[in-house]
This record gives structure tokens, sequence and C-alpha cells, in this order.
């Protein structure tokens, strides 16, 4: 089950209490104060993790405590920690204050920790308290409660590429020929209901590029606005570098105007706000082996028209998916490389 989207509560550990005590022992009656302060109460850490790609396991757990610190004692002992909480979350996961909607922490790569509720500290003991002139003092602290939130968590692919187009064009076909990834595949629209991944490696081991493709679930007119799959889906093409865009050139699609189909697709992702139509773009012409010839010549002329890169392939029969692979690959090494050249600018400058 793939779940993208949850909300937790979680509540850190209240800090232990201070001790009153003083010092009892034969031959010292008037011993001085003792009580030792009480333990830290322990922390919720989130901790992105690899192993980890939904968050489902969110879903069916939502409240998270952690343990409290425990009391201070005599004989100036101080209260045991009480043990954190790491919650693991994928990459990609994304933190938000539930009653103010801030963004409070956004994990972009593995091992990434961060604090979401810190344990309340410990108490001080009547001993913190002796002074040269209060030598027997009373006074003691409770423990400061640890701190209480809710945040709804949302997961966005972290992927080098998307896939986009109408439902049924071919994308899961496809992925499952560049990679190992085995989605669910039927001739019939929306047989994708949840996002796959898959890692497609080109060239030999000294040169080999490897990149990360995204099949996302058909999208359709009015998806930005929840039609169709809608925005659950469209926000997973916000970090990818590179889209590839399928278009059904052949009779089964029930559509005549390719070029209405492209437009369609454009403006939704215009709309979703996340200037998405702004990414590069691979235009692909898919199910070539059963072609409709007029189809297939106005969307070349319509990628000619907007100078944009257009492969014909066949996902069935294999026909131009090599060819595809590496110019998927060609053109993810020149957006990494640009990246790259950008955060080195970037430092200089700064």
């Amino acid at each position: 089950m793939f779940i993208d989207e949850a909300k937790i509560r979680v509540k850190a550990g209240d800090g232990g209490n201070g001790c009153m005590a003083f010092r009892r022992e034969k031959f010292v009656p008037r011993g001085g104060p003792s009580g030792g302060d009480g333990g830290k109460g322990g922390d919720i850490v989130m901790e992105s993790s690899e192993r980890h790609n939904t968050l489902v396991h969110f879903r069916f757990n939502p409240e998270h405590t952690a343990e409290r610190g425990r009391h201070g004692e005599g004989s100036n002992r101080t209260g045991r920690e009480g043990g954190d909480v790491v919650l693991k979350v994928p990459v990609g996961t994304i933190v938000y204050d539930d009653e103010t909607g801030e963004k409070a922490f956004e994990f972009t790569q593995a091992d990434q920790r961060f604090v979401i509720a810190r344990g309340g500290r410990g108490g001080r003991g009547n001993a913190r308290f002796a002074t040269s002139v209060h030598q027997a003092p009373r006074e003691h602290e409770a423990g400061r409660p640890g701190e209480e939130h809710t945040y709804r968590l949302e997961l966005k692919l972290l992927a080098d590429v998307g896939l986009v187009g109408y439902p049924n064009v071919g994308k899961s076909t496809l992925i499952s020929r560049i990679s190992s990834a085995r989605p669910k595949i039927a001739d019939y629209p929306f047989t994708t209901l949840e996002p796959n991944l898959g890692v497609v490696a080109v060239g030999d081991a000294r040169d080999e590029i490897s990149f990360v493709v995204a099949d996302i679930p058909g999208l359709i007119e009015g998806a930005h606005t929840g039609a169709g799959l809608g925005t659950q889906f469209l926000r997973h093409i916000e970090r990818t570098r590179l889209l590839v865009h399928l278009v059904d050139v052949s009779d089964a699609s029930g559509r005549d105007d390719v070029t209405k189909d492209v437009e369609v697709i454009l403006g939704e992702l215009a709309s979703f706000g996340a200037h998405l139509e702004d990414k590069p773009m691979i235009m692909v012409a898919s199910k070539i082996d059963v072609v409709n010839k007029d189809k297939l010549a106005a969307l070349k002329k319509y990628a000619k028209k907007k100078k944009l890169k257009l492969y014909e392939i066949s996902a069935v029969t294999g026909k131009g998916i090599e060819e595809l692979k590496y110019a998927i690959a060609d053109e993810v090494q020149k957006l990494r490389e640009r990246e790259a050249d950008g955060a080195v600018q970037e430092r200089k400058s700064g």
C-alpha cells in the first residue's frame, strides 16, 4: 500500500522531578542536602531512511510518546534520562506543523535527523539550592513537561525522470522495459493507482549512468483540481529533473487530436502552480507498432514547432527503447552537471 500523506501526534518525555533529601549517616547528625536532579525526558526524533518508501506505518500508528525521565534520588543521584523515540521516514518526506501550516523540515537525503519534540528538562534537587547562608534547603523542582505537537507529513518522491501522459498510454509498460520495476499493467485506464519507481542503468561498468524514473499515474483534464487521481500525484513531479511525455499515437486511445492531448497535460502541469510546465521535456510517440500515421504526423509537427525532441517507441516490441534510454540518460547527465555548476557558482558568490 502506497501512502503519501499522514498526520501524527507526538509527545516528548517529561523531565523527572528533583529530589529533596538530606545526608543521614552515623556520626553525621547534620548532613547536608543530597537530593539529586531529575533526568531529562526523551526526545522524539525523525530520521530519513532509504528502506522506507511510504508513510503507511504512520497511518495506522499516529501517536508516539517518548519515555519520561526518572526522578532524582538521595545521595545526589541523578535520575536516568528517558529513552528517545526514533521515527523512520522515506527520503522526500516534508514535515509541516499542523496548527500553523509552516514547514518544519524537509528530508532530501538518507540518514538526516530532526528532533520534532524535545524532552522536558529534569527538575533540580534540593542539593542545588544550598548556599553558605542556606545550608538546609527544602526547595526542589518538578520536571518540565515534554513538547507536544501535531504534524502533517507529506511525501514527494525523489526521481530524476517523471513519466507523464494520459492514462493507458504505456507509461507502466515502458518503466517495466527499462528498469526492474514491475508495475501492474492492463489495457484499461487508471491501472496505475500509485507511483512506481525504477532505477535505470545505461552504459558499461566504467561509464555507467544511472537514474531513477517515476511512473506517475495518468493525468486527465482537471487533474489539478482533483479530477481522476488528481493532485495527490502531481506533487511527485516537482522534484524530477526531466519529464518524459508519452502520447498514444494508435487508434486505441479513442482520442483523435494528439496535439490537444499534449496541451491538456501541459495545462494541468501549469495549473498545479509549481512551475512544472517549465521543466525540460522529451516527447515520446508511444505504441508505434500500431501507429495511426495521421496522429504521428501531427505530433511530429507539434514537437518541431515547440522545439521538443521526439522519439518513437513501442514498449511491447522494444522498438526505439534503447535509443530513448540513452537520450534520457544523456539529458539527465547534462542537467546534473548544470545543477552542480550552479551550486559551485552560488557558493563562490556567497
